[in-house]
Protein backbone atom coordinates (compact mmCIF):
# COMPACT_ATOMS: atom_id res chain seq x y z
CA UNK A 1 0.00 0.00 0.00
CA UNK A 2 1.62 3.12 -1.03
CA UNK A 3 0.69 6.64 0.49
CA UNK A 4 0.36 9.54 -2.40
CA UNK A 5 0.69 12.81 -1.51
CA UNK A 6 -1.13 14.48 -4.08
CA UNK A 7 -4.11 16.63 -2.45
CA UNK A 8 -2.47 18.89 0.05
CA UNK A 9 -5.72 18.97 1.82
CA UNK A 10 -8.13 17.41 3.24
CA UNK A 11 -6.59 13.59 3.24
CA UNK A 12 -3.17 11.96 2.31
CA UNK A 13 -4.69 8.75 1.08
CA UNK A 14 -7.69 7.27 0.49
CA UNK A 15 -10.87 9.28 1.78
CA UNK A 16 -11.52 10.89 5.40
CA UNK A 17 -14.98 11.03 5.75
CA UNK A 18 -17.72 8.23 7.16
CA UNK A 19 -16.23 5.80 5.92
CA UNK A 20 -12.73 6.17 7.34
CA UNK A 21 -14.06 6.76 10.67
CA UNK A 22 -15.78 3.79 10.23
CA UNK A 23 -12.66 1.97 9.32
CA UNK A 24 -10.95 3.66 11.84
CA UNK A 25 -13.26 2.34 14.71
CA UNK A 26 -13.10 -1.19 13.60
CA UNK A 27 -9.16 -1.01 13.21
CA UNK A 28 -8.75 0.46 16.70
CA UNK A 29 -11.17 -2.37 18.26
CA UNK A 30 -8.54 -4.99 17.20
CA UNK A 31 -5.32 -2.93 17.88
CA UNK A 32 -5.98 -1.20 21.05
CA UNK A 33 -4.79 -4.14 23.16
CA UNK A 34 -1.53 -3.47 21.27
CA UNK A 35 -1.35 0.44 22.17
CA UNK A 36 -2.24 -0.05 25.81
CA UNK A 37 -0.33 -0.46 28.37
CA UNK A 38 0.44 0.07 32.67
CA UNK A 39 -0.85 3.72 32.79
CA UNK A 40 1.80 6.25 32.91
CA UNK A 41 1.54 9.97 33.73
CA UNK A 42 2.23 12.85 31.01
CA UNK A 43 2.06 16.49 30.80
CA UNK A 44 -1.56 16.78 32.25
CA UNK A 45 -1.28 14.54 34.96
CA UNK A 46 -2.87 12.04 33.73
CA UNK A 47 -2.48 9.14 31.84
CA UNK A 48 -3.66 10.46 28.64
CA UNK A 49 -1.37 11.59 25.76
CA UNK A 50 -1.89 14.53 24.58
CA UNK A 51 -0.54 15.96 21.14
CA UNK A 52 -0.21 18.73 19.42
CA UNK A 53 -0.07 19.14 15.33
CA UNK A 54 2.26 21.28 13.65
CA UNK A 55 1.55 21.23 9.57
CA UNK A 56 -1.96 21.44 8.76
CA UNK A 57 -2.01 19.89 5.54
CA UNK A 58 -2.90 16.49 4.31
CA UNK A 59 -0.43 14.91 5.34
CA UNK A 60 -0.85 16.03 9.08
CA UNK A 61 -4.62 15.69 9.09
CA UNK A 62 -4.23 11.91 8.21
CA UNK A 63 -1.36 11.48 10.67
CA UNK A 64 -3.42 13.39 13.40
CA UNK A 65 -6.49 11.37 12.12
CA UNK A 66 -4.43 8.00 12.50
CA UNK A 67 -2.40 9.03 15.60
CA UNK A 68 -5.57 10.32 17.86
CA UNK A 69 -8.37 7.89 16.15
CA UNK A 70 -6.43 5.08 16.27
CA UNK A 71 -5.30 5.30 19.91
CA UNK A 72 -7.56 5.02 23.44
CA UNK A 73 -6.64 7.77 25.81
CA UNK A 74 -5.00 10.34 23.23
CA UNK A 75 -6.46 13.36 22.47
CA UNK A 76 -5.51 16.42 20.19
CA UNK A 77 -4.86 19.59 21.82
CA UNK A 78 -3.19 21.72 19.64
CA UNK A 79 -2.87 23.10 15.94
CA UNK A 80 0.19 25.16 14.63
CA UNK A 81 0.39 26.14 10.80
CA UNK A 82 2.28 28.96 8.76
CA UNK A 83 -1.16 29.97 6.95
CA UNK A 84 -4.70 30.21 9.02
CA UNK A 85 -6.52 29.01 6.35
CA UNK A 86 -4.61 26.01 6.21
CA UNK A 87 -4.92 25.89 9.66
CA UNK A 88 -8.87 26.41 9.77
CA UNK A 89 -9.46 23.87 7.10
CA UNK A 90 -7.35 21.51 9.08
CA UNK A 91 -9.66 22.25 11.78
CA UNK A 92 -12.63 21.64 10.43
CA UNK A 93 -11.81 18.31 9.12
CA UNK A 94 -10.52 16.93 12.79
CA UNK A 95 -12.97 18.09 14.51
CA UNK A 96 -15.10 15.81 12.11
CA UNK A 97 -13.21 12.93 12.14
CA UNK A 98 -12.39 12.30 15.20
CA UNK A 99 -14.47 11.72 18.37
CA UNK A 100 -15.38 14.51 20.77
CA UNK A 101 -13.29 13.05 23.27
CA UNK A 102 -10.51 12.92 21.15
CA UNK A 103 -10.74 16.17 19.94
CA UNK A 104 -9.78 19.03 22.05
CA UNK A 105 -8.39 21.86 20.02
CA UNK A 106 -9.29 25.40 21.73
CA UNK A 107 -9.18 28.81 19.87
CA UNK A 108 -6.10 29.95 21.90
CA UNK A 109 -4.18 26.64 21.34
CA UNK A 110 -4.24 27.55 17.36
CA UNK A 111 -1.43 29.04 16.28
CA UNK A 112 -0.05 30.81 12.88
CA UNK A 113 3.19 31.70 12.25
CA UNK A 114 7.14 30.62 11.38
CA UNK A 115 7.16 30.21 15.17
CA UNK A 116 3.71 28.54 15.47
CA UNK A 117 5.86 24.94 16.25
CA UNK A 118 7.22 26.80 18.98
CA UNK A 119 3.95 27.49 20.36
CA UNK A 120 2.13 24.46 19.73
CA UNK A 121 5.48 22.13 21.60
CA UNK A 122 4.60 24.59 24.19
CA UNK A 123 1.13 24.15 24.80
CA UNK A 124 1.12 21.10 27.53
CA UNK A 125 1.15 18.65 24.50
CA UNK A 126 3.79 14.86 24.80
CA UNK A 127 3.71 14.41 21.46
CA UNK A 128 4.45 16.48 18.25
CA UNK A 129 3.29 15.66 14.54
CA UNK A 130 5.74 17.14 12.40
CA UNK A 131 4.27 17.29 8.95
CA UNK A 132 5.04 20.33 7.20
CA UNK A 133 7.36 20.60 4.38
CA UNK A 134 10.87 18.90 4.96
CA UNK A 135 12.45 21.99 4.98
CA UNK A 136 11.64 22.83 8.07
CA UNK A 137 12.25 19.19 9.84
CA UNK A 138 15.17 19.73 11.29
CA UNK A 139 14.46 22.93 13.29
CA UNK A 140 11.57 21.31 14.48
CA UNK A 141 12.48 18.04 15.97
CA UNK A 142 15.31 19.91 17.42
CA UNK A 143 12.50 22.28 19.33
CA UNK A 144 10.75 19.40 20.18
CA UNK A 145 13.47 17.07 21.65
CA UNK A 146 14.92 19.54 23.37
CA UNK A 147 12.11 20.47 24.85
CA UNK A 148 11.44 16.57 26.10
CA UNK A 149 8.69 16.16 23.37
CA UNK A 150 8.09 12.41 21.66
CA UNK A 151 8.00 13.20 18.12
CA UNK A 152 6.38 11.58 14.66
CA UNK A 153 8.20 12.84 11.64
CA UNK A 154 7.12 12.61 8.24
CA UNK A 155 9.17 12.07 5.85
CA UNK A 156 11.35 13.22 4.22
CA UNK A 157 13.47 14.70 7.37
CA UNK A 158 15.89 16.96 5.39
CA UNK A 159 16.63 18.22 2.50
CA UNK A 160 20.16 18.99 2.95
CA UNK A 161 22.76 17.34 4.26
CA UNK A 162 22.94 20.06 7.14
CA UNK A 163 19.82 18.91 7.83
CA UNK A 164 20.29 15.30 7.87
CA UNK A 165 22.93 15.37 10.18
CA UNK A 166 20.79 17.75 12.58
CA UNK A 167 18.11 14.93 13.09
CA UNK A 168 20.69 12.74 13.77
CA UNK A 169 21.84 14.85 16.72
CA UNK A 170 18.69 15.32 17.69
CA UNK A 171 17.62 11.47 17.80
CA UNK A 172 20.91 10.95 19.76
CA UNK A 173 19.64 13.23 22.27
CA UNK A 174 16.30 11.92 22.02
CA UNK A 175 17.50 8.40 23.13
CA UNK A 176 19.38 9.80 25.92
CA UNK A 177 16.28 11.69 27.38
CA UNK A 178 13.93 8.11 26.51
CA UNK A 179 11.93 10.07 23.64
CA UNK A 180 10.01 8.03 20.98
CA UNK A 181 10.95 9.69 17.00
CA UNK A 182 8.92 7.43 14.96
CA UNK A 183 9.06 8.39 10.41
CA UNK A 184 6.38 8.38 8.17
CA UNK A 185 8.14 5.38 6.46
CA UNK A 186 5.19 3.38 6.58
CA UNK A 187 6.93 0.36 4.60
CA UNK A 188 8.64 -0.20 8.06
CA UNK A 189 5.44 -0.81 10.26
CA UNK A 190 3.60 -2.91 7.17
CA UNK A 191 3.21 -6.75 7.91
CA UNK A 192 3.97 -7.70 4.01
CA UNK A 193 7.61 -5.25 3.87
CA UNK A 194 8.65 -6.44 7.39
CA UNK A 195 7.51 -9.87 6.54
CA UNK A 196 9.41 -10.40 3.35
CA UNK A 197 12.65 -8.03 4.10
CA UNK A 198 13.15 -10.08 7.35
CA UNK A 199 13.24 -13.71 5.29
CA UNK A 200 15.43 -11.54 2.46
CA UNK A 201 18.04 -10.89 5.43
CA UNK A 202 17.93 -14.62 6.58
CA UNK A 203 19.00 -15.37 3.32
CA UNK A 204 15.20 -16.65 1.88
CA UNK A 205 17.15 -15.34 -1.55
CA UNK A 206 20.63 -16.26 -0.87
CA UNK A 207 23.18 -13.42 -1.16
CA UNK A 208 21.96 -10.42 -2.49
CA UNK A 209 23.47 -8.93 -6.02
CA UNK A 210 21.37 -6.34 -7.08
CA UNK A 211 17.87 -4.51 -6.71
CA UNK A 212 15.56 -1.93 -8.73
CA UNK A 213 13.03 0.39 -7.10
CA UNK A 214 10.64 2.94 -9.04
CA UNK A 215 8.37 5.81 -8.38
CA UNK A 216 6.85 6.47 -11.58
CA UNK A 217 4.07 8.81 -11.21
CA UNK A 218 1.60 11.15 -13.29
CA UNK A 219 0.74 14.39 -12.79
CA UNK A 220 1.09 15.94 -9.31
CA UNK A 221 -0.59 19.21 -7.70
CA UNK A 222 0.56 22.71 -8.72
CA UNK A 223 -0.23 25.67 -6.79
CA UNK A 224 -0.40 28.56 -9.26
CA UNK A 225 1.02 32.18 -8.16
CA UNK A 226 -1.54 34.77 -6.57
CA UNK A 227 -1.31 38.05 -7.03
CA UNK A 228 -1.57 39.02 -3.08
CA UNK A 229 1.32 36.11 -2.30
CA UNK A 230 4.66 36.96 -2.28
CA UNK A 231 7.91 34.91 -3.44
CA UNK A 232 8.38 33.29 -0.41
CA UNK A 233 4.56 32.45 0.19
CA UNK A 234 4.22 31.11 -3.43
CA UNK A 235 7.39 28.55 -2.60
CA UNK A 236 6.20 27.56 0.50
CA UNK A 237 2.45 26.89 -0.47
CA UNK A 238 4.14 24.91 -3.72
CA UNK A 239 6.45 23.89 -1.86
CA UNK A 240 6.88 19.99 -4.07
CA UNK A 241 8.33 22.40 -6.77
CA UNK A 242 11.45 23.76 -4.84
CA UNK A 243 14.69 22.10 -3.45
CA UNK A 244 15.11 23.80 -0.66
CA UNK A 245 11.60 22.80 0.64
CA UNK A 246 11.06 19.09 -0.30
CA UNK A 247 14.62 18.30 -1.39
CA UNK A 248 13.21 17.27 -5.17
CA UNK A 249 11.15 14.31 -5.85
CA UNK A 250 14.19 11.66 -5.64
CA UNK A 251 14.06 12.72 -2.01
CA UNK A 252 10.70 13.69 -1.44
CA UNK A 253 8.89 10.53 -3.69
CA UNK A 254 11.62 7.64 -4.14
CA UNK A 255 12.76 7.81 -0.88
CA UNK A 256 10.34 5.18 0.54
CA UNK A 257 11.37 2.81 -2.04
CA UNK A 258 15.22 4.03 -1.41
CA UNK A 259 14.72 3.17 2.39
CA UNK A 260 13.39 -0.13 1.49
CA UNK A 261 16.55 -1.03 -0.19
CA UNK A 262 18.59 0.38 2.59
CA UNK A 263 16.66 -1.81 4.57
CA UNK A 264 17.20 -4.57 2.63
CA UNK A 265 21.09 -4.36 2.35
CA UNK A 266 21.35 -3.33 6.90
CA UNK A 267 22.29 0.54 5.58
CA UNK A 268 23.49 3.26 2.84
CA UNK A 269 25.29 2.77 -0.02
CA UNK A 270 28.92 3.84 -0.41
CA UNK A 271 28.46 5.84 -3.60
CA UNK A 272 26.06 7.02 -6.39
CA UNK A 273 25.82 8.45 -9.62
CA UNK A 274 23.08 9.69 -11.25
CA UNK A 275 21.17 11.48 -14.40
CA UNK A 276 18.09 13.20 -14.07
CA UNK A 277 16.27 16.25 -15.68
CA UNK A 278 13.13 18.51 -16.18
CA UNK A 279 11.68 17.64 -19.61
CA UNK A 280 8.03 17.99 -19.18
CA UNK A 281 7.53 20.52 -16.18
CA UNK A 282 9.77 23.05 -17.61
CA UNK A 283 7.23 26.35 -16.56
CA UNK A 284 7.97 28.46 -14.31
CA UNK A 285 4.79 27.61 -12.28
CA UNK A 286 7.44 24.39 -11.55
CA UNK A 287 9.50 25.85 -9.95
CA UNK A 288 13.30 24.50 -10.11
CA UNK A 289 13.19 20.87 -9.90
CA UNK A 290 13.49 17.60 -12.12
CA UNK A 291 10.99 15.77 -12.90
CA UNK A 292 13.05 12.51 -13.51
CA UNK A 293 15.92 11.02 -12.05
CA UNK A 294 17.93 7.64 -12.49
CA UNK A 295 20.52 6.57 -9.90
CA UNK A 296 23.09 3.77 -9.47
CA UNK A 297 23.78 2.88 -6.10
CA UNK A 298 26.70 0.60 -5.01
CA UNK A 299 26.28 -1.32 -1.86
CA UNK A 300 28.77 -3.66 -0.41
CA UNK A 301 31.39 -5.70 -2.56
CA UNK A 302 30.18 -4.07 -5.56
CA UNK A 303 26.75 -4.55 -5.72
CA UNK A 304 25.03 -2.42 -7.94
CA UNK A 305 21.42 -1.41 -7.85
CA UNK A 306 19.17 1.53 -9.37
CA UNK A 307 16.46 3.64 -8.33
CA UNK A 308 14.38 5.64 -10.75
CA UNK A 309 11.31 8.07 -10.33
CA UNK A 310 9.56 10.02 -12.92
CA UNK A 311 6.59 12.16 -12.47
CA UNK A 312 5.07 12.93 -15.87
CA UNK A 313 1.36 12.34 -17.11
CA UNK A 314 0.21 10.15 -19.52
CA UNK A 315 3.17 7.08 -18.65
CA UNK A 316 3.44 4.05 -17.42
CA UNK A 317 2.79 3.93 -13.21
CA UNK A 318 4.87 2.14 -11.10
CA UNK A 319 5.32 2.12 -7.31
CA UNK A 320 7.46 -1.22 -6.57
CA UNK A 321 10.45 -2.58 -5.06
CA UNK A 322 12.59 -5.67 -6.13
CA UNK A 323 15.42 -7.09 -4.25
CA UNK A 324 17.58 -9.42 -6.03
CA UNK A 325 19.61 -12.58 -4.78
CA UNK A 326 21.68 -15.19 -5.89
CA UNK A 327 18.57 -17.86 -5.31
CA UNK A 328 15.74 -15.71 -5.80
CA UNK A 329 13.90 -12.45 -6.22
CA UNK A 330 11.71 -10.42 -3.26
CA UNK A 331 9.11 -8.28 -4.92
CA UNK A 332 8.18 -6.67 -1.63
CA UNK A 333 5.23 -4.24 -2.17
CA UNK A 334 3.46 -7.23 -3.08
CA UNK A 335 4.77 -9.45 -0.20
CA UNK A 336 6.05 -12.24 -2.52
CA UNK A 337 9.31 -14.02 -2.91
CA UNK A 338 9.99 -16.24 -5.85
CA UNK A 339 12.73 -18.83 -5.80
CA UNK A 340 14.78 -19.92 -2.69
CA UNK A 341 12.60 -20.27 0.03
CA UNK A 342 9.17 -19.29 -1.77
CA UNK A 343 6.61 -17.13 0.28
CA UNK A 344 3.21 -14.78 -0.58
CA UNK A 345 1.77 -12.54 2.76
CA UNK A 346 -1.78 -12.12 2.71
CA UNK A 347 -2.49 -9.73 5.48
CA UNK A 348 -3.68 -6.56 4.06
CA UNK A 349 -2.06 -4.14 6.02
CA UNK A 350 -2.47 -0.93 7.93
CA UNK A 351 0.57 0.57 7.76
CA UNK A 352 -0.40 4.26 8.14
CA UNK A 353 -2.73 2.89 11.36
CA UNK A 354 0.17 0.73 12.64
CA UNK A 355 2.90 3.01 12.71
CA UNK A 356 1.03 5.45 15.10
CA UNK A 357 0.05 2.70 17.18
CA UNK A 358 3.76 1.53 17.34
CA UNK A 359 4.78 4.94 18.51
CA UNK A 360 1.84 5.60 20.79
CA UNK A 361 2.46 1.85 22.13
CA UNK A 362 6.48 2.78 22.64
CA UNK A 363 5.78 5.22 24.64
CA UNK A 364 3.47 3.90 26.91
CA UNK A 365 6.10 0.98 27.24
CA UNK A 366 8.87 3.16 28.66
CA UNK A 367 10.43 1.59 25.88
CA UNK A 368 10.52 4.44 22.83
CA UNK A 369 10.56 3.42 19.18
CA UNK A 370 14.08 5.97 17.89
CA UNK A 371 13.89 5.91 14.27
CA UNK A 372 15.55 9.11 13.68
CA UNK A 373 19.05 7.94 12.43
CA UNK A 374 17.46 5.43 10.37
CA UNK A 375 15.55 7.77 8.35
CA UNK A 376 18.09 10.51 8.35
CA UNK A 377 20.79 7.85 6.88
CA UNK A 378 17.79 7.12 4.24
CA UNK A 379 17.21 10.70 3.22
CA UNK A 380 21.09 11.27 2.71
CA UNK A 381 20.63 8.04 0.71
CA UNK A 382 18.36 9.99 -1.81
CA UNK A 383 19.79 13.51 -1.28
CA UNK A 384 23.25 11.88 -2.60
CA UNK A 385 21.48 10.45 -5.52
CA UNK A 386 20.34 14.40 -6.27
CA UNK A 387 23.70 15.66 -5.42
CA UNK A 388 25.10 13.21 -8.20
CA UNK A 389 22.28 14.21 -11.03
CA UNK A 390 22.41 17.98 -10.55
CA UNK A 391 26.34 17.70 -10.88
CA UNK A 392 27.19 15.08 -13.10
CA UNK A 393 29.45 13.74 -10.58
CA UNK A 394 29.66 10.13 -8.34
CA UNK A 395 29.28 11.31 -4.72
CA UNK A 396 30.47 8.79 -1.81
CA UNK A 397 28.62 8.40 0.66
CA UNK A 398 31.91 9.90 3.15
CA UNK A 399 31.58 12.80 1.52
CA UNK A 400 27.10 13.61 2.16
CA UNK A 401 27.48 11.98 5.33
CA UNK A 402 30.39 13.99 7.00
CA UNK A 403 31.86 16.67 4.08
CA UNK A 404 29.42 18.20 2.47
CA UNK A 405 28.13 21.49 3.75
CA UNK A 406 25.28 22.20 1.63
CA UNK A 407 22.55 24.03 3.76
CA UNK A 408 19.58 25.26 1.57
CA UNK A 409 18.20 27.76 4.79
CA UNK A 410 16.81 30.33 2.56
CA UNK A 411 18.54 34.20 4.12
CA UNK A 412 15.40 34.76 6.51
CA UNK A 413 11.82 33.24 7.13
CA UNK A 414 9.21 36.43 6.58
CA UNK A 415 6.77 36.85 3.64
CA UNK A 416 8.72 39.15 1.47
CA UNK A 417 11.28 38.71 -2.00
CA UNK A 418 13.20 35.28 -2.91
CA UNK A 419 14.59 34.93 -5.93
CA UNK A 420 13.65 31.68 -8.05
CA UNK A 421 16.42 29.49 -7.42
CA UNK A 422 18.28 28.17 -10.62
CA UNK A 423 18.13 25.01 -12.39
CA UNK A 424 20.53 22.74 -11.64
CA UNK A 425 22.73 21.97 -14.63
CA UNK A 426 25.10 19.10 -14.61
CA UNK A 427 29.05 20.20 -15.46
CA UNK A 428 28.10 23.39 -14.45
CA UNK A 429 26.48 23.04 -10.58
CA UNK A 430 29.09 21.97 -8.20
CA UNK A 431 29.38 19.95 -5.30
CA UNK A 432 29.79 21.56 -2.04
Amino acid sequence: MTRIDRDPLPVRHGAVGPSRRAFLKASTASLAAASLAPPAVFAAGSDRIRVGLVGCGGRGCGAAVDCVGGNPGTELVALGDLFQDRLDGARQVLQRELPADAFRVTGDACFVGFDAYRHVIASGVDLVLLATPAHFRPIHLKAAVEAGKHAFIEKPVAVDPVGARSIIASSELAAKKNLAIVAGAQRRHETKYREVIGRVQDGAIGQLVGAQCYWYRGHLWVRDRQPQWSDMEWQIRNFVYFTWLCGDCIVETLLHNIDVVNWAFGGPPQSALGIGGRQVRTEVRYGQVYDHFCVEYVYGKDVRTMAMCREMPGCLERVAEKIIGTKGVAYCGEGVIKGGKPYRCTDPGRPYLQEQVDLVRSIRSGVPLNEGRRMAESTLTAIMGRMSAYTGQEVSWDFVANKSQLDLLPPKYEFGPMPLPPVAQPGVTRLT
